[in-house]
């Protein structure tokens, strides 16, 4: 079985719901506290064992790979203020990890921008991590899928149990229970009409997939707007070889909506050392206050 070693992550998206923010910074920049989100997923990855990540751009999102890159200037500045703290941060940063740039050039669906990866990704299993979804957890939910993936030999969806009602938001999986948190999927459906899914089960953006997804996602026929849907090609691959959908340990946070984003930055200030007992004390007499 071959290793786990590239992770493809779309960020072509335009951030429309965070306008006007992402008029001019990719939506992916927004920080967390002080951390741009598109870092702390990179992160998870790096800790994970992965050694290239393939960012799927779009136009405008340059600054997303000038974040990873070295800056001369700025450091060499911090270095002659003498704020090695800061400067060592920058440094781990351009040197954690070198992405490769592949550019969508139409906005055909997430199995479009995946299809996007095929030659760099070439034949070995890899991840789809869909920066919206921020998972909080040691080991990663990345690892959590590696793991999984080792065990069973096949491909992995990460999954997690929703209210019934908010079912219509997502994919939903239905299979039969393997183990106390993985199940062999043998039907999706994307975002089924309320009091049709066939579970609880939504799959959330961390995917480990085998290549061979990349056959099933050039003969799936394009749906709704022309574009290509990762659901339909994993469809094909649960019936043709298996998948599993695996309930991932951790915190989830969806910053891709503004209530998602701005309770991940609270969450995240109030477990920094530096931040958290000053900031819960601020909301304790702010809503002492109210």
């Amino acid at each position: 079985m071959k290793p786990v070693k590239k992770a493809v992550i779309p960020v072509a998206g335009l951030g429309t719901r965070f306008l006007p923010a992402t008029k001019a910074v990719p939506k992916e920049l927004l920080p967390i506290v002080d951390i741009p989100a598109i870092q702390v997923v990179v992160e998870e990855v790096v800790a994970s064992g992965i050694e290239e990540v393939i960012l799927i751009t779009g136009r405008g999102k340059e600054a997303i790979l000038g974040h990873f890159d070295y800056s001369y200037e700025l450091e060499d500045t911090l270095e002659k203020r003498g704020k090695t703290d800061l400067l060592e941060r920058l440094k781990h940063i351009s040197e954690m990890v070198r992405p490769v740039a592949v550019p969508q050039k139409n906005p055909l669906g997430l199995g479009h921008a995946v299809l996007c990866a095929k030659s760099i990704v070439g034949d070995s299993p890899f991840m789809v991590i869909l920066p919206d979804d921020i998972i909080d957890n040691n080991p990663t939910a990345t690892q959590q899928l590696i793991q999984s993936h080792q065990q069973y030999g096949t491909g992995v969806v990460a999954v997690q149990e929703v209210p019934p009602e908010d079912t219509h938001m997502y994919g939903i999986i239905s299979g039969d229970k393997m183990g106390e948190r993985s199940f062999r999927i043998n039907g999706l459906i994307e975002k089924p009409a309320p009091g049709k899914a066939p579970s609880n089960l939504a799959v959330i953006g961390r995917y480990l997939l085998p290549p061979s997804i990349f056959d099933y996602l050039e003969k799936t026929t394009p749906g709704h707007g022309g574009e290509i849907q990762l659901t339909d090609a994993l469809q094909k691959l649960a019936a043709n070889e298996g998948l599993v959908g695996h309930i991932f340990e951790g915190r989830r946070h969806d910053i891709g909506d503004k209530l998602g984003f701005l309770k991940a930055n609270v969450e995240y200030a109030l477990g920094r050392e530096d931040l958290g007992p000053s900031f819960k004390e601020y909301l304790r007499e702010l809503l002492q206050e109210d």
